[in-house]
């Protein structure tokens, strides 16, 4: 049979474990603790709400037309409203609404990233924002991550006089670390981006989930309108993934060229999903609905906590984080987490390897779990049928 004549891309095309999971765990029969995917818990998503706003917004066929590439007007109006006074306050001429924050990071790409360019990553990092630079031929550097964030001053060593041609960060509640980017960080790595004139991509799904400590400028807000910063970001986390509705911050120069991206892609984001959280914002439910959030996920991470202290504090160590989604948890027992996987998922618990989360697959004895999903008791549930697995492989 002739061999197809495939892209030079396809090569670059890594695909992702962290969404491949999503049908792994489909096709379990036994019941499973789910600490993998990085979704809010079925009863966080406001579904009685947005069914109400349905039977009203969705009974029209307008609803169900073309939109706007750059975004529905009624939700760009709202959207703006909804970051006024925040640190992500912004114009319309620097808003587009994308199809989810990973259109946001494939627009970036497909504007910014030339076979051969050096991009900088965290590591570990979302390597779904990795594998969409690969995707487009790019060069991948990683920075390690500490409690403060990306270990910036690691930049220039690393870098070893190359100048990147963008700086892919997760800067408040990191995936999958949890942590957030110092302030006195922030301000160095916009200092170096400029010195370089390196693109920043401000990927932030999780910042209005903070549940303890005090909020720090963005990165948006700290580059005061600069065009190198290129904020993403999406209403996955803080609403529901299923809406795959984003949107993306930049330069006004850059909204012609993101229009014509997009219209190359999908010509515009789905517009009854855009019409919903029109209808969610306008309708005054945001806040209420991130006050309940916010309470719950605080709830959750502190049993997250209090398990792993009951069943990991001889074997393991890991982090606090004041916000989001994740724990990152370090094995100090010489376990593979990639190992560990298969043994745990027999034992009803489900979670995402370290590796996952590099492009070069460091991270064997780590894993991520996301707490936000589950409630309590079933936290303290998984977390001991995590150790039992764990236990299979000590010596």
């Amino acid at each position: 049979m002739q061999a197809l004549p495939y892209a030079a891309r396809v090569a670059g095309l890594v695909g992702s474990v962290i969404d491949s999971s999503t049908s792994l765990l489909h096709k379990q029969t036994h019941d499973i603790v789910r600490f993998a995917m990085g979704s809010p818990a079925a009863e966080a998503v406001p579904s009685n709400v947005l069914a109400a706003i349905a039977a009203e917004q969705l009974s029209r066929p307008d609803a169900y037309d073309y939109a706007a590439t750059e975004g529905d007007p009624p939700l760009h109006a709202a959207l703006l409203e909804m970051l006024r006074g925040t640190s992500d306050e912004t114009t319309a001429d620097r808003l587009t609404i994308t199809a989810g924050g990973m259109q946001g990071l494939d627009l970036f790409c497909k504007l910014f990233v030339d076979p051969g360019d050096l991009v900088v990553v965290e590591s570990p990092t979302y390597t779904n924002g990795s594998a969409t630079a690969l995707s487009y031929g790019a060069e991948l550097l990683e920075v390690p991550v500490d409690v403060d964030g990306m270990i910036v001053d690691d930049l220039p060593r690393l870098l070893d006089g190359r100048r990147p041609k963008a700086i892919y960060t997760i800067p408040t509640f990191q995936n999958p670390s949890g942590a957030t980017l110092s302030l006195e960080r922030r301000h160095k790595l916009l200092d170096l981006a400029r010195a370089w004139g390196s693109m920043v991509i401000d990927d932030d799904p999780y910042g209005l989930l903070r549940f303890a400590g005090d909020p720090l400028p963005s990165l948006r807000e700290l580059g005061a309108g600069d065009p190198l910063v290129f904020a993403v970001r999406t209403f996955s986390k803080i609403v529901a993934p299923g809406l795959r509705v984003g949107w993306v911050d930049t330069d006004p120069e850059l909204q012609p060229l993101l229009i014509n991206a997009k219209q190359a892609m999908d010509t515009c984001t789905n517009l009854p999903a855009q019409r919903l959280l029109t209808g969610f914002l306008t309708g005054g439910h945001l806040e209420e609905h991130l006050v309940t959030q916010r309470l719950e996920y605080k709830c959750r991470k502190d049993a997250m906590h209090t398990a792993l202290q009951e069943n990991f504090a001889d074997i393991a160590r890991w982090t606090d984080p004041e916000g989001g989604f994740f724990l990152w948890v370090t094995l100090e027992n010489g376990i593979d987490t990639s190992e560990l996987f298969e043994i745990a998922l027999a034992e009803g618990v489900a979670f995402i390897p370290g590796p996952a989360f590099s492009p070069t697959g460091r991270f064997h004895d780590a894993l991520r779990l996301c707490f936000a999903s589950t409630p309590p008791d079933r936290i303290h549930e998984g977390v001991a049928r995590l150790r039992r697995a764990a236990d299979k492989l000590l010596p």
